[in-house]
């Protein structure tokens, strides 16, 4: 194949991604003249990807007009992907463990892309709904996992990771230096809890999830209405720590005695 064919494969690999990465972005179905205007590539060429994409089953028509969405098969992928992908099966046990003991929403929290994203969750016992969407993309200094899913880095490193416009929370600007101490002091004590930024009425527990190596590779949290999270924030703290652990003893191949039966 010469180089000139290899780097068109190539491309058209590349604004495949583009295609399914501006659809979960958007998480609805849209015409390939608007996924053309948004990724800003030539309405010919997304059009022949697109035609490619639904020959495979990759994405599908819905919703009318010629719209498309994501197609069954990466929802098969998706079910291959969590059977191989140990720590989402066994984080699992732990979140409903999680919100049946203290009736609070739990979640399993990663980086993805730069952004603090919801990988699963399941919902507290509440008559009203505290919860963010799976998949969502929140940019990192907003969150109490964001403290933790970043120590690993340096200073610099951490600089260069983050853009300038995540330092703005929605109740003000964030200091970069401030957030790098409360990084480095929850990186000690394995643990960061605060206010959410995004709402006034929710308390955002973390404590990491660490690999066999003790790098911080995901968290759990619990979310919780600010009240109830004063009144219980010692037990809350405790057992959410105790899960963190023992998910990660597990992930390393270690018991710790295991509480979510």
């Amino acid at each position: 194949m010469s180089d000139d064919k290899t780097t068109r494969r190539a491309r058209g690999i590349e604004r495949s991604f583009h295609i399914l990465d501006y659809l979960h972005q958007r998480k609805c179905p849209l015409r390939p003249n608007e996924i053309a205007a948004g990724i800003g590539a030539p309405k010919s060429t997304v059009y022949d990807i697109v035609n490619l994409l639904l020959e495979q089953g990759i994405v599908e028509y819905a919703g009318g007009d010629g719209r498309i969405f994501f197609g069954r098969k990466l929802y098969f992928f998706g079910l291959s992907y969590l059977k191989r992908f140990d720590l989402a099966r066994e984080a699992e046990s732990y979140l409903q463990h999680l919100s049946e003991v203290t009736h609070e929403t739990s979640q399993l929290c990663m980086i993805d892309k730069g952004k603090y994203t919801v990988v699963m969750m399941k919902e507290g016992i509440r008559p009203f709904r505290i919860s963010s969407d799976v998949g969502e993309s929140v940019p990192i200094p907003w969150t109490a996992s964001g403290r933790l899913l970043l120590a690993q880095l340096s200073d610099q490193e951490i600089h260069d990771a983050i853009p300038n416009r995540d330092f703005a929370l929605p109740n003000g600007q964030l200091d970069p230096a401030v957030f790098i101490a409360e990084i480095r002091q929850a990186t000690k004590d394995r643990f960061f809890s605060c206010d959410s930024v995004v709402d006034n009425f929710t308390h955002c527990f973390a404590a990491p999830v660490r690999d066999q190596h003790g790098k911080f590779i995901a968290c759990l949290c619990l979310v919780a209405p600010r009240g109830d999270a004063t009144a219980n924030y010692e037990s809350y703290k405790q057992t959410l720590s105790r899960c963190a652990d023992q998910l990660s003893a597990k992930l390393a191949g270690e018991t710790l005695g295991f509480a979510a039966q």
